[in-house]
């Protein structure tokens, strides 16, 4: 048996498409059950989840603390069976998802964590510029199309697709509460944040390219203030993780590393250069200056406030019961 476990907040408007895709999957060998995390919504949710608790095996629970990680910690409690698969409230699966995890992690005993394909369902046609300057994996956590079945590194594992076995979680490792969604402004990476420390670990991964969900990016989400915005996060959470294996305190000016200084100039630099030179690829440079810039709120935010240790080992005593 398998788990597929889903937090959502404020998921009213894309969990009725996504929960339709869940009635048309195929059951895996063993059978399936659904674990859906409500943390903290004010919409419409809970009552849209209860719609199709007749037609799927599924379990409502609820998370009142903000957090995506909290509330996929809550929702390990009710995970049954030897594999957990995660994915998010506006992932929707082909029929076929669950049944190629399952068949992966059978034909690969050695491997313990599982990724999938992910491709986008755009609510509206991107422009050019979308499909050419932004990196869509760090943006919409797509995979690239032509990553063929295999090992790969744990941090192109994404949350919409990824399954980790039960084991690795009898061994204490957890999701870590501090980093990801948490209905603020936040350091992203929630279960990048996992997956690197189980490569460090010695947990392999596999990608299963015919496990296939679509990610549903919304309209305001090809606009260049969230993408941007997405680029402060997406270094915070890059640097976080830096900090996890830093042996050496670096030299500060003004609590940032000065390092970062000279890498922001250069890239402010390059950026201007685009701008003036009107030459393709500047919002790339925009994107990068912007990624450099969260790298330096995560690190001051870190040096002001040192006396709170970053995890290293990701583990933890809490039973799965």
């Amino acid at each position: 048996m398998l788990t597929v476990l889903v937090a959502t907040r404020n998921g009213a408007r894309t969990l009725p498409h996504v929960l339709e895709g869940y009635q048309k999957l195929l059951s895996p060998p063993g059978g399936w059950k659904l674990v859906i995390v409500d943390n903290a919504s004010t919409d419409g949710t809970r009552d849209v989840v209860h719609r199709f608790r007749s037609s799927l095996p599924l379990t409502y629970c609820e998370e009142p603390r903000p957090g995506k990680n909290r509330a996929l910690l809550t929702a390990l409690r009710e995970a049954e069976g030897d594999l957990f698969v995660f994915s998010d409230d506006d992932a929707i699966p082909d029929p076929a998802w669950l049944v190629s995890l399952r068949r992966a992690a059978d034909e690969r005993a050695d491997f313990d964590v599982f990724a999938g394909t992910i491709r986008p369902r755009w609510e509206v046609r991107p422009e050019r510029w979308v499909l050419d300057d932004v990196d869509l994996a760090a943006c919409y956590s797509i995979t690239n199309p032509a990553q063929l079945a295999g090992p790969i590194r744990p941090a192109l594992v994404a949350g919409p697709n990824m399954a980790i076995r039960r084991r690795v979680f009898e061994q204490g490792y957890r999701f870590d509460p501090e980093v990801g969604p948490s209905g603020g402004d936040y350091a992203m990476g929630s279960e990048t944040d996992l997956t690197v420390r189980l490569g460090e670990a010695g947990f392999k991964v596999w990608f299963c390219p015919e496990a296939v969900v679509e990610h549903f990016i919304r309209a305001h989400q090809i606009e260049p203030k969230w993408i941007l915005e997405r680029a402060i996060r997406f270094g915070r959470g890059t640097y976080r993780r830096r900090l996890q294996r830093e042996v050496e305190r670096p030299w500060l000016w003004f609590g940032v590393p000065r390092h970062l200084y000279r890498q922001i100039a250069a890239q402010a630099l390059r950026y201007s250069w685009a701008v003036v030179f009107r030459r393709r690829g500047s919002f790339r440079e925009r994107w990068a200056l912007r990624r450099l810039l969260g790298c330096a709120i995560q690190a001051r935010q870190h040096y002001s406030n040192p006396t709170r240790p970053l995890p290293r080992q990701g583990r933890s005593a809490a039973s799965l019961e």
